[in-house]
């Protein structure tokens, strides 16, 4: 576990901040196989799950909603045969908040089962 996991979402409304370059630096190491990109001028972070089958995938597409209910905040996910594509940004902010990275790292928990 690392201290992202430990924290929780906290209520994000429009006009608060996006995280700073130096706050990015510092939790992008903490979650390594998330891609940080950049569609529709927002910055994102996305990241693609193997799966086996369509089965274990729509399992994990279950789980993660799961966990975005439970925090209140919500991804983009696709579910196809055998991968998901999760992506966390913060809709009100149209950009990243620290929120989107400790649902990305309670979403690694989620796939590798820590």
């Amino acid at each position: 576990m690392n201290e992202l996991t430990q924290m929780k979402c906290v209520a994000c409304r429009a006009g608060e901040p996006t995280v700073t370059d130096t706050e990015i630096a510092q939790f992008q190491p903490i979650i390594p196989a998330w891609a940080l990109v950049e569609k529709d001028n927002i910055p994102r972070l996305e990241r693609v799950f193997k799966f086996k089958d369509f089965v274990q995938a729509l399992a994990f597409t279950n789980r993660i909603g799961e966990l975005a209910e439970s925090e209140n905040h919500h991804p983009a996910i696709l579910t196809e045969w055998g991968r998901v594509t999760v992506t966390w940004w913060t809709h009100k902010i149209k950009g990243l908040h620290r929120n989107d990275f400790i649902m990305a790292a309670k979403t690694d928990v989620i796939y590798t089962g820590e």
